[in-house]
């Protein structure tokens, strides 16, 4: 499977196509850099000591943090590159294990739905359930992304 894509517009998202990230491993600077932009510096994520002592036995990466991490493979992968107009929400996000610092991340993109605008000819909404894995296959983040994607007509 490729690991990096060509832009794709409205029209090439095809219900069922899949895209695979490539790989990328959690580091102490992603801690660090995430509690100093969102201003959470929770002890379970930022004091080595006090997360020692919880069921985690470790720091944990911040669950927003965890989100990011999917949000920055979907344009890492260059399926949206210059075709997004904009992200729209999800209808659900669940975060059902712990990232670590050391744990290798990657994601798989489904597209689950393609639907024309009435309100709008130069785009429409794609629907990408992803699904977040660690090394040993364990699901960090699940759920679906909505974007805005440019047509072709709308790119000219």
């Amino acid at each position: 499977m490729a690991y990096s894509y060509e832009p794709h517009h409205f029209e090439d998202f095809v219900v069922g196509k899949e895209f695979q990230s490539v790989g990328r491993t959690v580091t102490e600077a992603d801690f660090m850099m995430h509690s100093a932009l969102s201003g959470d510096w929770t002890e379970l994520h930022t004091n080595k000591e006090y997360a020692e002592d919880t069921q985690f036995g470790k720091r944990i990466a911040h669950g927003p943090m965890t989100f990011v991490q999917s949000t920055g493979f979907v344009y890492r992968s260059g399926i949206v590159e210059r075709t997004a107009i904009a992200f729209l929400g999800m209808n659900y996000m669940d975060l059902p294990n712990p990232v670590f610092i050391g744990d290798t991340l990657e994601q798989t993109m489904v597209v689950t739905g393609q639907k024309e605008l009435s309100t709008r000819d130069d785009a429409g909404l794609v629907t990408l359930e992803v699904e977040m894995t660690k090394q040993d296959g364990t699901v960090v983040l699940e759920g679906d992304m909505k974007f805005l994607i440019k047509t072709k007509a709308g790119d000219q």
